[in-house]
């Protein structure tokens, strides 16, 4: 409701700003108080998920109507496949980093993923996007 409001790309572009903050703040809570660690694991895990609304009905919306199925189904082939090499990519990075800085390199998605969703903005199909709000 609020993308529809606001629009697709700032709620999303909001969300994974928050996202990758999150991602570089977390490490620097580790060893910290156990309730302020799961407040702010706690709040990367909206973040994290807040956008992905965002994306699947951005490429519904924008996909031609008979290749919105494949198009979905290949968006969330991705998100998994991303899922599957960051969780794999974590102990390497603690061993390399440490705790404390390992999830800095998870905040290079979101900033792609910004990037991308700014170059949506100023694109001209997005005023396809929710009803005209990008």
């Amino acid at each position: 409701m609020l993308s529809d409001r606001i629009g697709r790309t700032a709620l999303a572009i909001g969300a994974i700003t928050l996202s990758g903050a999150t991602a570089i703040a977390v490490g620097f809570v580790f060893g910290a108080e156990p309730w302020l660690l799961f407040a702010v694991c706690f709040f990367w895990g909206i973040t994290v998920i807040a956008d992905s609304a965002q994306f699947s009905t951005s490429v519904a919306e924008l996909s031609e109507p008979e290749l919105i199925g494949t198009m979905l189904t290949v968006q969330t082939c991705v998100g998994f496949l991303l899922t599957l090499a960051t969780i794999h990519l974590m102990p390497p990075l603690v061993d390399a980093l440490g705790w404390r800085y390992a999830f800095m390199p998870l905040a290079i998605g979101p900033a792609l993923g910004v990037w991308s969703m700014v170059r949506l903005r100023v694109h001209p199909d997005s005023a396809k996007l929710a009803g005209g709000r990008k």
